[in-house]
């Protein structure tokens, strides 16, 4: 069972998120913060595996802030953004404090169960909107696709594996895998990582 805690400073917000993640099999919310304070204190207590984390929390700090002080705690959780900000600024700072995700509100409820998971095993989950905004920021002009598969290879996910969850064959992985080895210019998946990582179009895996 995935443990989530949600942080929003909106109540009726909250309680949609709530009854969407408790409607999930593998999933329960186990606490909610409206604010820094609350927010630090409900993970200090509760320890979730994973808290959906709105960037706009009224007064006081915002929540890359927030997701900062949780990425520094000796066990911390790993923090999806959720938000309806896509700005560059808003996602290069909440990206920099260390949020493994970072969603629109806008989202389908399944894509947010997804990212859900996702953060929960350590990948770096990102709307595509977000994806093509960091990848115009870095440089290579990489597609959506190759920048799931890149957060993917960071995980160590073999050919076969990266095939399976993504619903494709093996040889449309290695056609994707040449592409992205071209555009970063490098020629090795541990290479495409690193370069990938260093450009952050990646984070670093947990």
């Amino acid at each position: 069972m995935i443990r989530v805690a949600l942080v929003d400073d909106h109540p009726v917000v909250r309680a949609g998120m709530r009854a969407l993640v408790d409607g999930q099999e593998d999933l329960t919310v186990v606490g909610e913060a409206s604010d820094a304070h609350s927010a630090e204190q409900l993970v200090a207590a509760v320890r979730p595996d994973v808290v959906l984390m709105d960037l706009n929390l009224g007064h006081g700090p915002g929540g890359a802030e927030v997701t900062a002080r949780l990425r520094a705690l000796p066990e911390p959780p790993q923090v999806l953004v959720l938000t309806t900000y896509d700005t560059e600024a808003d996602i290069s700072s909440a990206i920099d404090a260390g949020a493994s995700g970072y969603l629109l509100k806008d989202a389908p409820p399944e894509d947010l169960f997804r990212a859900i998971r996702g953060t929960a095993r350590g990948e770096v989950v990102l709307a595509p909107a977000v994806a093509a905004r960091l990848v115009r920021r870095t440089g290579p002009q990489l597609t959506d696709r190759e920048v799931e598969i890149l957060g993917l290879l960071a995980t160590g996910q073999s050919n076969r594996e990266l095939a399976k969850r993504l619903f494709v064959s093996e040889a449309t992985i290695k056609s994707h895998l040449s592409h992205i080895y071209t555009k970063l210019e490098v020629d090795t998946r541990a290479a495409a990582v690193a370069r990938a990582i260093e450009q952050r179009i990646i984070r670093p895996p947990a």
